[in-house]
């Protein structure tokens, strides 16, 4: 496909920062049209009142650590618009300067058509989690960064990375469970790392009014559940069977979710062994933010944007590599048609919450097979012209 090469290799990258820009207006114009936003500012207004954080029996609302209230706090001191487009910035910039350390890391002369077309294939599926400025896009970009830095045993840098991840989202447990198991030597500075997060408000309120919240928020993460009737319908691996008639219970969601994770250990274990380190990071983070996004009981639809980018990339790997037409084609098309079903009401109405894990498993499971095939091969030498 060397007659798309002169335009994919600016197109998707300039789409992307186009699209954020026009997200960054919309931020600037109306912080809470569409957005998440105002509830990481109400937490951080309930934390420096001294007010409870959760509300645990609804398990909605704020659902993060308090140490996220707490060090949001200077993005609230600067006012809703402000406030809004500096955190919209930091998210952004995070996940798209760890694709841009990946694609780096990749062998070859055509880093930037990787990267552009990647998040091309991507940008449908993250668009929304970026305008309503998720916490799931601050978290990609911190796991990622994490998943590169203990591969390369930066110890410093994924002590960072790992704190970042967990004041984002406290699913990043599952990201720093894996890469301590992938690199046991930094298990101390991943522990190291909770317990920072663990402290960080006490240095900001009283011990007894931080105690209170850590006691309803580990409550809270508790008592989630699949229950479609609640305030909180989920898009995870459950969504399809729930859609059709044929609800999971807790006990079989649970099973499913234990044999999943077992699986995701034993296959990043096993590529960690068997590809060289250029696109080992890439597959072993593929796997994991498709756990996290599938497998995750506490997944909306947005959280799909944390396997996007990476699926987008390993598509981009694939396309590289003059692989047959159903591993280009399909894993491309979608991904990229996945993420447009929600332009459209009726369409949204139609495929929401079942399609995205159905398809991002397709995905998936592929792009897994492609880097499984690999085996120690490295990806092609410079100079090899693959587009299609």
């Amino acid at each position: 496909m060397t007659e798309t090469k002169p335009v994919f290799d600016r197109l998707g990258f300039w789409l992307w920062i186009g699209s954020f820009l026009i997200v960054l207006g919309l931020a600037l114009w109306s912080p809470d049209t569409r957005s998440v936003v105002y509830i990481y500012r109400h937490g951080s207004e309930a934390f420096l009142s001294r007010e409870p954080l959760y509300h645990v029996q609804a398990a909605m609302g704020y659902l993060y650590a308090p140490a996220f209230a707490a060090l949001y706090v200077p993005l609230v001191k600067l006012g809703p618009h402000l406030g809004s487009v500096l955190w919209h910035v930091l998210g952004f910039g995070a996940l798209t300067f760890a694709a841009m350390r990946q694609v780096r890391k990749v062998d070859g002369q055509e880093q930037t058509w990787l990267v552009s077309f990647g998040l091309f294939l991507a940008l449908p599926m993250a668009l929304a989690a970026l305008r309503n400025g998720q916490a799931t896009i601050l978290l990609t970009g911190a796991c990622w960064f994490l998943t590169l830095s203990a591969l390369e045993g930066r110890r410093a840098e994924s002590f960072f990375w790992a704190t970042l991840a967990v004041i984002a989202k406290p699913t990043a447990i599952i990201m720093l469970l894996l890469v301590g198991a992938l690199r046991p030597r930094l298990i101390p500075v991943l522990v190291l790392a909770v317990l920072v997060v663990l402290a960080v408000p006490y240095g900001f309120a009283p011990a007894d009014y931080i105690n209170a919240q850590y006691h309803d928020f580990f409550r809270m993460l508790t008592s989630m559940t699949i229950d479609p009737t609640g305030p909180f319908v989920p898009a995870d691996f459950t969504a399809p069977f729930t859609r059709f008639g044929m609800p999971l219970s807790e006990a079989e969601a649970t099973i499913v979710r234990v044999v999943a994770g077992l699986l995701t250990l034993w296959a990043v274990l096993q590529l960690d062994r068997r590809l060289d380190s250029n696109i080992g990071g890439l597959a072993i983070f593929l796997i994991a933010a498709f756990y996290m996004c599938v497998f995750n009981p506490r997944v909306e639809q947005n959280t799909y944007a944390m396997v996007a980018v990476p699926a987008g990339l390993s598509i981009a790997l694939v396309w590289r590599e003059k692989e047959h037409a159903v591993m280009r084609w399909l894993p491309a098309i979608l991904l990229f048609v996945t993420g447009l079903t929600s332009v459209d009401l009726r369409l949204h109405a139609l495929f929401h919450l079942w399609l995205w894990p159905i398809s991002t498993s397709i995905v998936a499971c592929m792009l897994v097979a492609w880097f499984w095939g690999r085996g120690r091969d490295k990806v092609p030498t410079p100079g090899a012209v693959a587009h299609g």
